[in-house]
């Protein structure tokens, strides 16, 4: 059911290719969707990036790697959530460097409160590779159940804390007209249903296109010999990232940098949250301790690196622009293929061992 080992990696490539491109049309129209959702019932930029987008831009992670771990691949389910959360702060600079003003100046110190959650959720991760606890409920690791539980109660705090700190209009943005609660009307009672059944689509689309991106990923791997963490933080999670890039730039150009920057980094504690999914589908045993590689560690500590530098950029929060450029999201993206040298170099030299 998920590998065919008579097909070659041209082969694999080309199934790769096609799979990804239906993955990420769904991906793109279920973040949209999400998005609409989220504006016609009224809730905050913060909490709705953090929460509903995010979590409607990570469906293509969940089932994707769920799929991996379901054919066996528990380093490339691991890899890919890593990897992802390093592509969405590579997309975080993106977004800082096309948009006309900067972003990160003109957030909510809340999203301060969203980074050091995700960065800590990912450490926790990357210490449950490294320690290799054997703490289990049937077969699924005390670790990742605790990282999702700790996840819930991080959306519980923010949902109570997430007036305090800097506001937009400290900022110096002008507030974003957002309705005042559920259809108001019944052209916006129609509208919400349009859009509930647009995510239910693309959804479903999502979960017939995912699988076959991990399965074709895992192919390409054992192909071309390279490493399943490799080919998840590089190939897999670029692709099931570009909803996040989609419509975070979307958010934007659309003044709603609050929504834009929520998504990205409440997409990475989502990600880690998403471990305990995958640790089900994993049956052999703990998803974490079947994670032993070097590579995995260094994509998880580069995830935290450069989250770590992006949390620096919006609690500075300058105006350093050097003409189209901004230094500080210049050092992210060069970080981020930093990362992935590293990560590449690490399997590399595991695959030669």
């Amino acid at each position: 059911m998920f590998v065919n080992a008579e097909l070659g990696l041209g082969q694999w490539v080309v199934v790769f290719a096609l799979s990804s491109a239906v993955l990420v049309l769904a991906g793109t129209r279920l973040a949209r969707a999400g998005d609409a959702i989220a504006t016609e019932t009224g809730l905050g930029g913060l909490l709705v990036g953090m929460v509903l987008v995010a979590a409607a831009t990570s469906l293509p992670e969940i089932v994707t790697d769920v799929s991996a771990a379901l054919a066996g691949s528990p380093s490339l389910a691991v890899g890919d959530l890593f990897g992802s959360s390093m592509a969405n702060m590579a997309i975080l600079a993106v977004v800082d460097l096309s948009a006309r003003r900067r972003v990160w100046p003109a957030v909510e110190l809340g999203h301060a409160s969203v980074a050091a959650i995700a960065m800590a959720l990912t450490s926790l991760a990357v210490l449950g590779i490294v320690t290799r606890p054997d703490l289990r409920i049937g077969w699924v690791g005390l670790d990742t159940i605790a990282i999702a539980l700790l996840y819930v109660a991080a959306v519980a705090w923010i949902r109570r804390s997430r007036r305090a700190g800097r506001t937009e209009a400290e900022a110096g943005v002008a507030d974003i007209p957002m309705p005042g609660g559920w259809g108001e009307s019944v052209s916006d009672r129609r509208n919400l249903r349009a859009d509930l059944l647009r995510f239910s689509v693309a959804a479903l689309v999502i979960l017939g296109s995912a699988p076959v991106v991990a399965i074709s990923g895992k192919g390409i791997a054992e192909a071309a010999g390279l490493s399943a963490t490799f080919v998840g933080a590089a190939m897999l999670a670029i692709v099931t990232s570009l909803p996040e890039l989609v419509s975070s730039l979307a958010a934007a150009r659309m003044g709603a940098h609050d929504l834009a920057v929520g998504n990205l980094f409440g997409s990475n504690a989502v990600n880690m949250a998403i471990l305990v999914v995958v640790d089900a589908a994993y049956t052999p045993g703990p998803l974490l301790a079947a994670v032993t590689g070097a590579a995995e560690i260094a994509a998880g500590v580069g995830a935290i690196l450069l989250m770590t530098l992006a949390l620096a950029a919006i609690v500075y929060g300058a105006e350093t622009r050097i003409g189209r450029l901004e230094p500080d999201a210049v050092l992210l993206l060069l970080v981020y293929l930093g990362t992935l040298v590293a990560v590449w170099a690490t399997s590399s030299a595991a695959v030669a061992g």
